[in-house]
């Protein structure tokens, strides 16, 4: 396989494993960690990733559990979730911060459907980019005869084949998950 073929294949690989995050952060009726990556939190005047001053766990499967390293934060906490677009009602505790997770409508979890398409599509997007990319780095390369240059985008045109229909399989897993909660 060509270098620039790898290249390519290595730079895909990180478009597939941030669209792997993004969807993370889906809610899905279960309870996940990931679900609050994204949510930052007031940490003394700047915004502060929630995971990096608490711990988060789960107790049970439909419940989160956050426990600040500082009880100081736990209002900060509640505030930031308040101001998510994830629709839960934080329960002050004191010194924890407790998430149920309520059981998805139908109708919501078509949704999360759609918004995982959008992901998908957009990951696609971001993988065909790279391909475009080295497609023309391959051109502007002087090295390259007629048939190397043919070999060349022919390796670029099967990685991104490949992670194209890597997209398309992550995506079918995660439709499965939200539509069989």
């Amino acid at each position: 396989m060509d270098a620039y073929a790898l290249e390519a294949k290595e730079k895909m690989n990180k478009c597939i494993e941030s669209y792997r995050n993004t969807l993370a952060t889906l809610r899905t009726g279960r309870a996940s960690p990931a679900m609050l990556n994204g949510i930052e939190v007031d940490y003394y005047g700047s915004p502060t990733p929630i995971n990096q001053i608490s711990s988060i766990s789960v107790p049970e499967p439909r419940q989160l559990l956050i426990k600040p390293y500082d009880k100081n934060d736990v209002k900060n906490i509640v505030a930031a979730i308040h101001a998510s677009d994830l629709g839960l009602n934080p329960i002050n505790e004191g010194n924890v911060v407790r998430l149920i997770i309520p059981a998805l409508t139908e109708e919501r979890r078509k949704d999360i459907v759609k918004q995982a398409h959008k992901y998908a599509e957009e990951a696609k997007v971001a993988v065909r980019n790279v391909r475009r990319d080295y497609m023309d780095v391959i051109k502007i390369d002087d090295s390259y005869s007629e048939d190397l240059l043919k070999r060349g985008q022919d390796d670029i045109q099967k990685v991104t084949d490949e992670a194209v229909k890597q997209v398309d399989v992550i995506l079918q897993e995660k439709e499965k998950e939200i539509m069989a909660i």
